[in-house]
């Protein structure tokens, strides 16, 4: 086991055990001592104060310890062999199988949460051909849907191809870790890897570059600390060839700045994206993701629980993760 299918492992477990998964600097923070690595060291790297990693780990070794049967103890001296003594009480041999030992952690995850591993995104083939298209025609685009509905994962998805499909370099930035335009602007100056700068500058510094730009939780640029001026800014770049926009918002861009009609003026981004509305899953789409992660488990959903988990469901993708996540852990129990 290497350290991402560790983290793996651990990420679900905690969030299946306390609603949500752990963070980028949990992760950094956790691969960094799987891999021996020094606190210092690991600071360096994630640019944060020594202090401020040591608090991470010991919050992190309180969650793992608290996703073992046996409650273990975990330190940075006994890190790595406590995650591995967890992945062997999540592995369990079904009555009737081969020695070769099925493994029954549960594969409905993450049941919130954006999904990063490429493996465990599924479907919206169509919105991302849609959106390509898009972008390829000139324009910018807003990925629009309510909650939980999958935009985060979708946007990183489209990441993750923007060099393949567009032979663009991709920058990533969630605003819920950016607190106000200082920090916007050092952000987004750190994942286009230029040197920090703003206004004429940063458009200078990006004369050269040919950048998809995602923005996640693009709301926050209504709260305070954030004006009118930042999405100004965004338009002025996205209108020339250098930059693309995704945005990533639970409503249309028009209504989630309001203020933008002020005096009569228009949104300056809802006026450069076009809007793609990301809806729920079909029921063909529910019952290939219900096939596709049980086909490496020995267990099957019967009809009747499939019906019951698409009706309930309702295809909105956090829901049912979370529905078939449940209706596994039956299996699950069952089998121990």
């Amino acid at each position: 086991m290497n350290g991402e299918d560790a983290f793996y492992l651990i990420d679900r477990l905690v969030a299946a055990n306390e609603g949500a998964g752990l963070s980028d600097y949990e992760k950094a923070v956790f691969l960094g001592i799987w891999e021996g690595q020094t606190y210092f060291a690991i600071a360096e790297r994630i640019r944060l104060s020594e202090q401020y990693v040591k608090e991470i780990a010991g919050k992190l070794f309180h969650k793992i310890s608290n996703v073992s049967h046996e409650k273990i103890k975990v330190q940075k001296h006994n890190f790595k062999s406590s995650v591995e003594k967890i992945y062997r009480q999540q592995s369990i041999q079904v009555p009737n199988t081969s020695p070769s030992t099925l493994e029954l952690i549960n594969p409905f995850i993450p049941q919130q949460g954006r999904v990063e591993e490429g493996h465990l995104f599924f479907g919206r083939k169509q919105e991302i051909q849609r959106i390509f298209e898009l972008f390829n025609s000139g324009s910018s685009v807003a990925i629009v849907g309510e909650e939980g509905i999958g935009k985060s994962s979708l946007l990183w998805a489209i990441c993750q191809q923007a060099e393949n499909q567009l032979q663009r370099q991709s920058a990533f930035l969630d605003l819920n870790w950016v607190n106000d335009e200082e920090e916007f602007y050092q952000a987004l100056c750190h994942e286009i890897a230029i040197p920090e700068s703003r206004g004429y500058m940063l458009t200078r510094n990006l004369r050269d570059k040919r950048v998809l730009l995602a923005i996640d939780n693009v709301g926050k640029l209504r709260w305070q600390g954030f004006t009118r001026q930042v999405r100004d800014y965004l338009r002025g770049l996205a209108e020339g060839s250098n930059l693309r926009l995704a945005l990533a918002a639970t409503e249309p861009l028009d209504q989630l700045f309001k203020d933008s009609q002020d005096d009569g003026k228009t949104s300056p981004l809802a006026g450069i994206c076009q809007q793609e509305n990301i809806k729920p899953w079909d029921e063909i789409s529910i019952r290939d993701l219900i096939r596709s992660r049980l086909a490496r488990t020995p267990v099957k959903f019967t009809e009747e629980e499939i019906i019951q988990l698409i009706q309930e469901s309702g295809g909105h993708p956090r829901k049912l993760m979370q529905l078939c996540y449940q209706t596994y852990s039956r299996y699950l129990a069952g089998a121990r």
